[in-house]
């Protein structure tokens, strides 16, 4: 009894830690069984085999259509078909997939996938020369493209057929001359399975998805996602504690991880029913939710801000929502949604698409990203460095080596690569993987994934996220890399030079893009002709919010763009003397950014 009493006041979280744990060796365990086995067993044979248990039941309701297990594996096996017998796709090949969240994504997917191809998810923002380059770096050489995006392929649709790209709309005869259809030649196609063998896995390490993520390179990189990490991402809702009888809600965009990943799959590992939303909208998000029972709901914190900037309404709690899982929460938002719409859980989950490392926070305490332990790092090996944000390095000993932070300190996170944590890189630049891993970090030969995030653990175990470091920032949602704002904006004829950062905005997750600019010498800053520029080659996400004017570009010692100043001074013009503008969708230009202007941001009356 004293030791219960002992254990309860000194480590208060002791068993639900170890319960957790437990729940998720169990998991891995049988992963590691899998590997033994001749067959893989992958997140597609988890679907097929839930289409013959429960062919009946709920899989995905979208715009207030129920599609059942039933109905999308018959679907996807007639794409097989189309795919084997028309397009000509053989095992093996990649294939880019370029659609809006709606139930053939999944369709197309799981048909793709059921003959053996691997599938590159591709961002439905992404302008032509990012489009171009995505392809370069799968290998892909066929696309399958929405209806409602075929006419965006206008300015690359030549250099795709050019490069022998197959093209082909997930719609009828009498679209795009010189794009194939599938749609016309589904209705002919048999829905009966395609050959077994051609989706089987050799290895759970073999690739089945490349996603794109947003680098320092400037351009997307191709994250390789294995059938191992997929399986891994599909027990994230049951290791929270969903079941087969909770309906999710996804809202975010299926070329996203989260939502294929985590989202699609983790509704297929449990066998429960998913609201599939196209695009997200704060107004519908509650009646959505009411009218469909939902109990489960994806989000990212901006999202949550969304909903809690909506006007009060009686019925706020009237609804069966039980439990969020996301990332990116802050503690002012979080405590308001919860205190507005109820005590739903919370449960927040770090991890990049292409990391070795993920924290969960299964206890659900605000404003925290994960929960970390004794256990939990004698599986898991991850180190908080030291970091100089001036320097923008990690901070070495006098023999090299990185340095440790004490508990509660922020530090950079690293993660060990081990046979139990493997890094599988991007597709298409081992450059680009070896740039991702720091190596001599605390020994010679060691190799560490650097996930670009400053943390902080406390002494309870609990682990916040700080800011995150390098070239690439986050709004909306989205990752923007600086380099590839920078090389936009660079083909403005008046730029000279350009330096890309994110500032913090009040009451905003994220950061805002910021870019200070250096003006050719006799030009003139034209607002106009920037805005028309960064409107029609970037998307909305990326355009940078802010232009700030100098004379001079601040460098580092190794002759870096200085960004460490220009983030801190942010964009008060009372503050600093540079001409300062920003992005005015009414006026279609950068306007001068006054003291009014800037105090209507900061009150949250001006949209950004």
């Amino acid at each position: 009894m004293l030791s219960q009493l002992l254990l309860t006041l000194c480590f208060p979280y002791f068993w639900r830690d170890l319960l957790f744990l437990l729940k998720v060796l169990r998991y891995g365990a049988r992963l590691e069984l899998t590997k033994l086995t001749r067959s893989a067993r992958t997140v597609l044979d988890r679907f097929v085999q839930q289409a013959r248990r429960i062919p009946d039941k709920p899989f995905v309701v979208y715009e207030g259509r129920v599609h059942t297990y039933r109905d999308v594996e018959l679907r996807s096996n007639r794409l097989a078909n189309v795919f084997l017998d028309s397009v000509k796709l053989r095992k093996g090949d990649c294939v880019g997939l370029l659609m809006n969240n709606e139930p053939d994504f999944l369709c197309a997917w799981f048909g793709l996938a059921k003959v053996g191809c691997s599938v590159a998810f591709l961002n439905t923002n992404i302008r032509s020369k990012s489009l171009l380059h995505c392809f370069d770096c799968c290998g892909a050489k066929t696309l399958v493209v929405g209806s409602d995006l075929v006419e965006g392929l206008d300015g690359v649709l030549d250099v795709l057929l050019e490069d022998n790209i197959q093209v082909w709309a997930m719609g009828g005869p009498g679209g795009h001359p010189r794009v194939h259809t599938l749609l016309d030649k589904l209705d002919a196609a048999s829905d009966q399975p395609v050959a077994a063998a051609l989706r089987a896995a050799a290895s759970l390490k073999s690739p089945t998805l490349y996603i794109f993520t947003s680098g320092t390179t400037g351009l997307p990189k191709a994250a390789v996602i294995t059938h191992l990490q997929s399986l891994k991402a599909a027990a994230g809702f049951w290791a929270f504690g969903a079941t087969e009888d909770d309906v999710m809600y996804i809202p975010l965009p299926l070329y996203h991880s989260a939502a294929s990943l985590i989202g699609i799959g983790g509704t297929i590992e449990l066998g429960a029913s998913c609201v599939l939303k196209k695009k997200f909208s704060a107004s519908q998000f509650w009646t959505d939710c009411r009218k469909h029972n939902v109990t489960v709901f994806q989000y990212i914190g901006e999202l949550c801000r969304y909903l809690c900037n909506q006007p009060k309404t009686a019925g706020d709690q009237v609804h069966k929502v039980r439990m969020g899982v996301g990332n990116g929460l802050r503690q002012d938002v979080w405590r308001e949604f919860q205190s507005r719409f109820g005590n739903i859980k919370m449960c927040e989950v770090y991890g990049s698409t292409e990391g070795n490392l993920c924290f969960m926070n299964h206890i659900g305490k605000i404003g925290t990203v994960g929960r970390s332990n004794f256990f939990y790092r004698l599986l898991f090996k991850y180190d908080l460095v030291k970091y100089d944000m001036v320097k923008d390095e990690a901070v070495k000993d006098p023999n090299g080596f990185c340095q440790r932070v004490e508990k509660g300190e922020t530090g950079l996170l690293l993660s060990k690569v081990s046979a139990l944590s493997p890094f599988f890189g991007y597709a298409g630049s081992k450059q680009l993987t070896e740039k991702k891993l720091m190596r001599n970090v605390f020994g010679k030969g060691d190799a560490y994934f650097n996930t670009g995030d400053l943390m902080a653990e406390d002494r309870d175990g609990f682990i916040c996220f700080k800011d995150r470091v390098g070239d690439t920032f986050r709004w909306k949602g989205e990752n923007v890399a600086t380099t590839e704002v920078t090389e936009t904006l660079g083909l403005v004829d008046f730029i000279q030079e350009v330096n890309v950062y994110g500032v913090e905005v009040q009451g905003h997750e994220g950061r805002a893009g910021m870019a200070a600019v250096i003006l050719r010498a006799g030009m003139a800053f034209d607002g106009g002709k920037l805005f028309e520029h960064v409107t029609r080659d970037m998307p909305p996400y990326a355009r940078p919010l802010f232009i700030r004017l100098q004379d001079v570009m601040e460098m580092t010692s190794t002759f870096k763009q200085q960004k460490f100043q220009l983030v801190h001074s942010g964009f008060n013009p009372s503050t600093t003397s540079d001409p300062l503008y920003v992005l005015d969708y009414q006026q279609q230009s950068y306007i001068p950014l006054t003291d009014g202007i800037y105090r209507s941001i900061q009150a949250g009356e001006r949209k950004l």
